[in-house]
């Protein structure tokens, strides 16, 4: 064996090593966890069944619309693996246009309008905090 193999043998292990590393956290990430499911779900739900209006590059919509239009980004979202937790849905579904790159507002009977990306995370705080206890299993 010359010098030169064996020198590049241990480099050659630790990229390979590195590779399957980064292949494992890549296929760890995904899929969401059953609450980040559960908590976008509630939170799509929170608005389309609110009485507030949902603004989308300068119109306005009711909530039922604001509730498809979400589901069809988180939809778009989740094929990419780009929306594993609340917290990123809300960044990058439920914030701003992807297009126009204007923020979504919501704006709830006579209140003056929100930034939608406030809203969500608010209620996102309403929803965890009101989930009940669980006790551990002995």
């Amino acid at each position: 064996m010359n010098l030169r193999a064996a020198a590049a043998r241990p480099r050659n292990l630790a990229v390979f090593a590195a590779a399957l590393l980064g292949a494992g956290s890549i296929a760890a990430q995904a899929a969401p966890s059953a609450q980040a499911e559960r908590e976008t779900e509630q939170l799509i739900q929170a608005l389309g069944s609110s009485a507030c209006q949902f603004e989308r590059n300068g119109s306005w919509y009711e909530s039922g619309e604001a509730q498809a239009h979400l589901r069809k980004k988180l939809a778009y979202l989740r094929k990419r693996d780009m929306a594993d937790t609340a917290e990123l849905f809300i960044e990058r579904a439920g914030s701003e246009s992807s297009l126009s790159g204007k923020p979504y507002r919501v704006r709830c009977g006579n209140a003056a309008p929100v930034a939608s990306a406030a809203w969500l995370k608010a209620k996102l705080v309403q929803l965890r905090a009101a989930k009940p206890a669980t006790t551990p299993s002995p």
